[in-house]
């Protein structure tokens, strides 16, 4: 009897695995043959070091984590849609993804502007820690859940440069009249201080300076600013970047096709824009100290510090742009509250960690 149920349990299993390896064959086989097929737009140009590099990575990254079950087809600005329709795009499902900037959109909704860069706001460390520890990233879904969107970090530049200047600028004076290419915040600043901002894309600010359209622009900082030729159309490189101090660059996802993902992709496509989110800084870290020296050794540019009146003037201003946008907008208001706290918390942290160090890797050793 024994014997028997071993020999018929023995068939039974050997029954169960014929059954299933021809059934698991079929699915990787209709993975393989059919895999999920999505399109991003991008802000940047195709290839473009850092920015355009990053997306195309992440879409990589992604066909390799999903083993090819989801695939991403990558168009630079202009390719499929223009570089500041790419909000549009991705909302009515154009494309499924979308790579840039949250600054682009303030009006589509004027609290986005938070998730990228605020003037004298927070860097790429104290960003990162809001938005995945410090409610940030649940406010920014929130925010853009009516337009079908659900936005992932997917980058960071680090502190970026004040920008490149046909005119020198030693005093608040000098910012009148100036007509500049800088988005978001940063560009109502300066419109308070008497110059005049422009939002045009990157691919489009060697010829706007070259033809005299604007007097200056910030992009990046040298290691983007550089591959542009930014040097060869003007003479000064000012810094701090003090409009962008850890600029947030975006994935966007439409929430429609989002949701019809399984669990286990949407997990890889949260864990990709993580893994590109800190390895794009970490790029930008490496690169931009090779591209400054180049910039200096080579092409001797000019970089020069703001003056101190200057930053203060543009501190003050930032802070009422930044108090009168919670005063107009509700959902500002809940951000730029939210934002404020754990402001407060991390700099008296860092007063005495990052910034206590810098200080002391600064003192003579002897």
């Amino acid at each position: 009897m024994k014997r028997r149920d071993v020999l018929v349990g023995a068939a039974v299993g050997a029954s169960a695995v014929a059954c299933s390896k021809p059934q698991e064959a079929a699915v990787a086989t209709a993975a393989a043959v059919d895999p999920i097929k999505w399109k991003m737009v991008t802000t940047w140009p195709q290839n473009f070091p850092g920015l355009g590099t990053g997306a195309t990575a992440l879409a990589e990254r992604i066909g390799r984590m999903s083993g090819g079950r989801l695939t991403v087809k990558v168009y630079g600005a202009g390719e499929l849609v223009p570089a500041l329709e790419v909000f549009d795009a991705v909302s009515t499902g154009t494309a499924q993804m979308g790579h840039g900037g949250a600054y682009y959109w303030k009006g589509k909704a004027e609290a986005s502007q938070f998730f990228s860069a605020v003037p004298f706001g927070f860097n790429a460390q104290e960003m990162n820690a809001w938005l995945y520890h410090g409610g940030g990233l649940e406010l920014w879904r929130e925010l853009y859940e009516p337009f079908d969107l659900v936005p992932f970090p997917g980058g960071n530049t680090g502190v970026q440069m004040g920008g490149w200047f046909n005119r020198e600028i030693n005093s608040v004076a000098d910012l009148q009249g100036l007509k500049m290419r800088i988005p978001g915040l940063g560009g109502e600043v300066l419109s308070r201080l008497g110059g005049a901002s422009v939002n045009i894309p990157g691919g489009e600010l060697f010829t706007a300076m070259q033809q005299g359209t604007i007097d200056a622009t910030e992009w990046v900082g040298p290691y983007n600013d550089l591959a542009f030729g930014l040097h060869r159309v003007a003479k000064y490189c000012y810094y701090p970047g003090w409009h962008e101090p850890g600029t947030t660059l975006e994935c966007m996802v439409n929430k429609t096709a989002f949701e019809a993902l399984p669990a286990d992709l949407r997990e890889i496509v949260d864990a990709a824009c993580r893994a590109t989110n800190e390895d794009m800084l970490a790029e930008f870290t490496a690169q931009n100290q090779i591209a400054l020296t180049t910039l200096i050794e080579q092409h001797d540019v000019d970089f020069r510090p703001f003056p101190d009146d200057v930053l203060r003037a543009l501190k003050a201003t930032s802070t009422v742009v930044v108090e009168e946008i919670a005063e107009r907008d509700p959902f500002s208001r809940r951000v730029y509250a939210s934002f404020s706290v754990f402001r407060d918390r991390v700099m008296a942290w860092h007063n005495v960690s990052e910034r206590a160090y810098y200080a002391a890797r600064a003192l003579d050793s002897a």
